[in-house]
């Protein structure tokens, strides 16, 4: 870590942000292993916990915690905003040049973060954690290992584990990723960082059972991660270039009309009569139809991405060479 630790001189090196709901119990003992991993380094660190909407005394502990140890901070929000709200939170709030992100149910090991850092000084800009080896029931296991192998065809990223929370980011990548943190889209954060042009890793990492409370997560979000992977993929890849989605269905959809169109024209030619083709001739102009809308709603979504780029902001440079 020696090259991204000198660049880190006299300023908050690593930011650690925890989304908080409901931990009352775990939370003294995921202090006491973070402190013990984190306490022998000599260089600047934070714990940034953000209490999103808790319900027993996780934050009356947390604040607890904030008196006695400097290293740690608080946020809290008046309800539960769920998880992406709280890591966008952290993330503004975050110090470090480097950010790891950890649940706080104990199910991650603070143990990893030294792992983590020795990754991102490779040359990542993103790792994400891989629970190997899960301590959870199948009805979790069996759904998450589909969705995760979806996830990376679609994406075109190899990742096993798109859902672990255990993530380490450079600072400018948690910058670039806060317009997406809304709904359920952080569990596509290294996917996103992946299509900006960051250099994505992963590595194995060690998943406990859960030792108090319960998962705040059900079966449904199996069916809400597939929506918000069509989501992220329109929002994200094909943001500045809508035509290349619409436009590609449009005309899809336009030739097959044009060709079914053009065999029942054959038949008229041929037979004087369409031989009761009447349903198919509706559905190939239903084809042309359609297929014209879905052109025209790429066009105008051009324009507005043409009007966007104009006045929006710039990719991120990453490097300049010359005299300025």
């Amino acid at each position: 870590m020696s090259q991204v630790i000198d660049e880190a001189a006299g300023e908050v090196f690593l930011s650690l942000v925890i989304p908080v709901f409901n931990e009352e119990e775990s939370l003294p003992h995921l202090w006491a292993k973070i402190h013990e991993v984190l306490a022998v380094e000599d260089w600047a660190w934070e714990v940034v916990f953000i209490d999103d909407g808790s319900t027993d005394g996780s934050f009356a502990a947390l604040a607890a915690l904030t008196e006695q140890f400097e290293e740690v901070r608080a946020l809290r929000f008046r309800r539960n905003h769920r998880k992406a709200a709280a890591l966008a939170a952290g993330f503004k709030e975050a110090r470090g040049q480097v950010i790891i992100t950890m649940d706080a149910d104990l199910q991650d090991d603070p143990k990893e973060i030294p792992r983590l850092l020795a990754e991102i000084d490779k040359d990542y800009d993103l790792v994400s954690g891989w629970k190997k080896k899960r301590h959870d029931p199948l009805s979790k296991t069996l759904p998450s290992r589909f969705f995760n192998r979806v996830t990376s065809l679609v994406s075109g990223i190899r990742l096993h584990d798109f859902n672990c929370g255990l993530k380490a980011y450079r600072r400018e990548v948690t910058e670039d990723v806060l317009p997406y943190l809304y709904g359920e889209l952080y569990r596509f954060l290294p996917a996103i960082a992946f299509w900006g042009g960051y250099r994505v890793g992963e590595i194995p990492v060690q998943h406990h059972p859960r030792r108090f409370g319960y998962s705040k997560f059900g079966t449904k979000r199996l069916l809400n991660g597939f929506l918000d992977l069509l989501t992220v993929t329109f929002v994200v890849r094909f943001m500045t270039t809508p035509m290349h989605i619409f436009g590609t269905l449009g005309l899809c959809s336009t030739f097959g009309g044009t060709l079914v169109c053009a065999y029942i024209a054959l038949l008229r030619y041929e037979h004087g009569n369409i031989q009761n083709r009447h349903p198919l001739l509706m559905l190939g102009v239903l084809m042309v139809i359609v297929g014209i809308q879905f052109f025209f709603t790429g066009f105008l979504g051009d324009m507005m991405a043409s009007m966007h780029q104009r006045g929006g902001r710039t990719p991120r440079i990453i490097e300049r060479l010359g005299k300025e």
